[in-house]
């Protein structure tokens, strides 16, 4: 399986192609549970869709700081269907898929995160979503919450050029504190709880401990997120169908790169201090549940 083989690929050849068909076939959820994950997660979020007005008519690739373990994606993928009538596929790690979760992560909208797949979706006119710093900034310890840690990757600007897209840069503040860190991932291979789970093979060689994430406390120390109130700020578009079929050179890529993420990063300060002056003002209750 992936999830635990650092050298797994999951689709190639012809099981890549088939993937891909699978893929483009699918439509955006209308299911009773994805209306009531939408009523739950207004309620216990409260996510607000800051500058909407910034993202364009056309597909688009929206490029955003990444939370612990995920949990962003059905705040901004649930929201942005319910209120703007946008289906955004979210692009993934690898390392998530299988034969076992396939069909429930592509209900949903997700998709791998292989060059042909976001191709093929981008023909499709398909708006997708990217978080470049991928399972990596998943699953960062708690001194680089909000942190960018896109390392050397330029694949997402090359997509995005290659096929003209639009990017809009993306901030999203609040699932950063679903959790507490009560180990943090690097920690967890010395403890007791590693050294059992290396007794019975679940960790060995092949697994993906760069990739290990930090037990996550929540809500009354359950695995249940806390309510903490969420933003997500869009950023101005960044036309690249001038870029449309060229090679770019090694210093384009760098400074488009660079100009999404200082985008990002411009849009998390003022955030944060929004939050935090929001959080001031709330009552004990709400106080007491998000401590």
């Amino acid at each position: 399986m992936a999830f635990t083989d650092k050298h797994a690929e999951p689709y190639s050849g012809e099981n890549l192609t088939r993937y891909i068909d699978k893929a483009l076939k699918v439509s955006p959820p209308k299911s009773k549970f994805r209306h009531i994950s939408y009523k739950i997660i207004k309620r216990m979020f409260q996510p607000e869709l800051i500058d909407v007005d910034n993202i364009p008519s056309q597909p688009c690739l929206f490029v955003a700081n990444h939370a612990m373990y995920a949990v962003d994606g059905p705040i901004i993928g649930l929201p942005m269907l319910a209120e703007q009538g946008r289906f955004i596929r979210a692009l993934s790690d690898k390392f998530m898929w299988n034969s076992i979760n396939e069909n429930a992560l592509l209900k949903q909208g997700i998709v791998i995160g292989h060059p042909d797949v976001c191709s093929a979706l981008m023909n499709k006119g398909s708006d997708l979503i990217v978080f470049p710093g991928g399972a990596h900034e998943a699953t960062k310890t708690a001194d680089k919450k909000y942190q960018l840690l896109w390392k050397e990757r330029y694949g997402f600007i090359k997509l995005a050029a290659k096929h003209g897209y639009t990017i809009v840069p993306t901030a999203i503040v609040g699932p950063e504190e679903f959790y507490d860190h009560l180990i943090e991932g690097e920690d967890l291979p010395k403890t007791l709880l590693g050294r059992t789970l290396t007794r019975f093979g679940i960790i060995n060689e092949n697994t993906r401990t760069d990739l290990m994430g930090p037990i996550p406390r929540g809500l009354f120390g359950t695995l249940i997120p806390k309510p903490q109130k969420c933003y997500v700020q869009y950023g101005k578009p960044l036309d690249l169908s001038r870029y449309k079929g060229k090679r770019l050179a090694q210093k384009t890529m760098i400074n488009l790169r660079q100009q999404v993420a200082d985008d990002i990063h411009g849009m998390l300060e003022p955030l944060l201090v929004r939050r935090d002056a929001e959080q001031s003002q709330s009552g004990l209750i709400k106080k007491f549940l998000t401590k």
